[in-house]
């Protein structure tokens, strides 16, 4: 069952990510180069991707995939991104037609999809709170990637780090929050999975 629900997922999460680079190719702004560059510089494409390579990584076997918090991290990566398009980026924009149902995938049903999987399949006792530290590198290299990219190039892909128009010390300081909350948020995950645990004794 496991495996079933790993590529019926992956099929999902594939889909709406390649989904998304067709229609930012054909909506694009910048030439094409420039445009793949962008494409992969917002979290939300580069999460749904990760998670879209884990679920592939679970059908194949590899063994990463079993290994103890390497699920709750992602399941917490892809939470964000639920979180903060729902809270603070949905209303700066009203996508129609395809874009919308890709735009409710990547945002919407992904995340929720992830959070199943984790609930049914994450070896909950073996996850611990060290790990979360760990977890923050990535989106503290996303952050650090976006603000230096940003800074070269005049592209920021969120309009919280947009250093151009709300100046390098809020974008700063927005970005220790989010690194905050994604501290949090992992923490959460770990402490919702331990009474979870305690729940099915």
């Amino acid at each position: 069952m496991r495996k079933k629900l790993a590529i019926f997922f992956a099929v999902i999460m594939w889909f709406s990510v390649i989904a998304q680079f067709i229609i930012m190719l054909q909506n694009r702004v910048a030439d094409v180069p420039e445009t793949i560059i962008r494409f992969f510089s917002f979290f939300t494409v580069l999460t749904n991707t990760l998670v879209a390579i884990y679920f592939t990584a679970v059908i194949v076997d590899v063994s990463f995939t079993s290994k103890p918090g390497v699920l709750t991290a992602i399941t917490a990566y892809i939470f964000m991104v639920g979180i903060v398009y729902q809270f603070v980026l949905r209303h700066l924009w009203q996508p129609t037609g395809m874009q919308l149902v890709v735009d409710e995938l990547l945002h919407t049903l992904n995340p929720v999809l992830v959070i199943i999987y984790w609930y049914l399949y994450e070896d909950k006792a073996a996850v611990n709170y060290g790990l979360v530290k760990w977890w923050l590198i990535y989106p503290l290299c996303y952050l650090s990637y976006a603000l230096i990219r940003g800074e070269l190039s005049g592209f920021y892909p969120y309009p919280f780090i947009n250093v151009s128009k709300i100046g390098l010390q809020q974008a700063l300081i927005n970005s220790a929050g989010l690194a905050l909350i994604f501290f949090v948020v992992g923490c959460l995950f770990i402490l919702i999975g331990k009474k979870l645990l305690l729940r099915t004794r």
